[in-house]
């Protein structure tokens, strides 16, 4: 069971100078502290930490510790038998609690603390500061013990994919976009305002949260307007429909067995409850997907959570979607069965990745925090939580409620379903007649369009990869549907449209 949460969130201050902010490892103490404030009064939370077996970190991007968790441990005076780091991924979170409730219900971990930041907003400040004032931050001498590490950890791409620009997500979901697009039959306007007003729903969710980044209103029609302060970023997303990553925050969760909570004095009504997980990933490498608007991977893993559970969709109260970009939600709605529209069951908890905060690795667990606050409010409700790792390539789901599972906490994964399923060949010809399937066009912090990346499709069904750099050919793809167009995939990558 979840005893208690801890989140914070270190705003910029005026006159604060940016060597003096605090560093990732102290904003993972801060929240740790204040979960075991959360987790009841006295020495309640304390006297768990104190019998933690297990500290998991989820690996800070802003900052290279070669074990974070045995700092934390540490500064708050406790020697967990285990320190692991997590692998590169937004579904780590909710992995690790999935991996946490089992060895808890197994009876070999009593309690855990999971626990990550990151700071990239301080990093990125001093980086661009003229007077490049250096960061006093903790640097760990070679000889610190190795963490245990969890998490799938492979390259996120093939060679091929990497060398047509496929090297960050920024590059990679726009692509789904626009197939997400083409496969609804949708026109550019009236797609690009729907996620807009899905996206300006998330705002106003974040202007209620006291731990958001962003907490501001956005509506549809800011989010689309493309300018100074909202530039385009690689179409169809302007900088309000990308995860922000550069804030600095924090969050902490004390996981324990009933009788742990019990013996330490937790409050009943302090207690939620993991109900059922699943874990599974798509298949690894984009050139392989069946398509480029779906996720198995999600509906298989959804549908087993929710049958772990004896549950429907219908019977989530609360959701939070991970939400790096507009499709990442669309998707896992879709699979799993919820509406983007409705105003009794919004997608997230938080406010998104956008306008609550994209801390690296660390969302997920900011959304289970705050997940937790809404069902302790009402007891009896399911939530269902959803991570994602790389390119909507690793997912994790999570049922939580503040009534125990009758059966106690169940997991599975359904990788040999998803491992099944048809795959697509890439291909391996070049000078070759093929089909545009999906595209972005990315742009210079300027604003001027850079270069196009393509997914393309041969005549025998086996997905290519593209690129075009020539004015015409931005413009175009970024002025009508480009998806279903004919082109020619010349020896050299570059394509050449019809």
């Amino acid at each position: 069971m979840l005893a208690g949460v801890g989140q914070v969130v270190m705003h910029p201050e005026p006159g604060i100078p940016v060597a003096s902010r605090p560093e990732p490892v102290e904003l993972m103490t801060r929240a740790l502290e204040l979960a075991a404030i959360d987790c009841g009064s006295g020495n309640v939370g304390w006297q768990l930490i104190a019998q933690a077996k297990t500290l998991r970190v989820m690996n800070p991007l802003g900052w290279s510790y070669k074990n974070p968790g045995l700092i934390v441990a540490q500064r708050l005076g406790i020697e967990p038998a285990e320190l692991a780091l997590s692998t590169t991924g937004g579904n780590g979170p909710q992995l690790a609690v999935n991996e946490m409730a089992l060895a808890i219900a197994s009876g070999s971990v009593d309690v855990a603390l999971l626990v990550g930041a990151d700071c990239i907003y301080t990093r990125t400040v001093a980086e661009r500061d003229p007077g490049r004032p250096v960061l006093p931050w903790t640097v760990q001498p070679d000889s610190t013990p190795v963490p245990v590490m969890f998490g799938t950890d492979r390259e996120p791409v093939t060679a091929v994919e990497l060398a047509h620009g496929l090297d960050k997500p920024l590059k990679v979901f726009p692509i789904m976009e626009n197939a997400l697009r083409c496969a609804a039959g949708e026109d550019m306007e009236s797609h690009q305002m729907k996620i807009a007003q899905m996206w300006s729903g998330f705002s106003e969710i974040a202007a209620t949260n006291r731990y958001a980044w962003s907490p501001e209103v956005r509506s549809a029609e800011e989010i689309l307007a493309v300018g100074p302060a909202n530039r385009m970023t690689a179409f169809p997303y302007p900088k309000l429909m990308v995860a922000n990553d550069r804030v600095d925050q924090a969050a902490a969760l004390v996981l324990c067995s009933y009788g742990a909570a019990r013996s330490a004095g937790v409050p009943a009504a302090n207690m939620v409850f993991p109900i059922a997980g699943a874990d599974a990933n798509d298949h690894w490498y984009l050139s392989h997907r069946e398509n480029l608007h779906s996720s198995p991977a999600i509906r298989l893993a959804g549908r087993t959570a929710l049958g772990l559970a004896g549950r429907g969709i219908d019977d989530v109260s609360h959701v939070d979607l991970y939400s790096c970009f507009p499709c990442a939600v669309q998707i896992a709605a879709a699979e799993i069965g919820l509406p983007i529209d409705d105003p009794a069951r919004p997608l997230t908890v938080t406010g998104g990745l956008t306008f609550a905060g994209d801390p690296g690795n660390n969302y997920v667990t900011h959304s289970i925090a705050t997940m937790a606050g809404r069902l302790r409010g009402e007891p009896g409700a399911l939530g269902l939580i959803t991570g994602l790792g790389w390119y909507a390539t690793k997912h994790s789901i999570g049922l939580w409620s503040s009534e125990p599972p009758a059966g106690g906490f169940r997991w599975e994964s359904p990788q040999d379903q998803v491992d099944a399923l048809p795959q697509r060949a890439p291909a391996t010809e070049l000078n070759i007649d093929v089909t545009l399937e999906s595209y972005t066009v990315t742009y210079s912090r300027e604003g001027a369009p850079e270069e196009g990346i393509l997914a393309l499709l041969t005549s025998d069904g086996k997905r290519a990869w593209g690129n075009v750099t020539d004015h015409e050919s931005l413009e175009s793809l970024t002025a009508e549907e480009g998806c279903g167009r004919s082109a020619r995939l010349r020896s050299d990558g570059m394509v050449d449209l019809r």
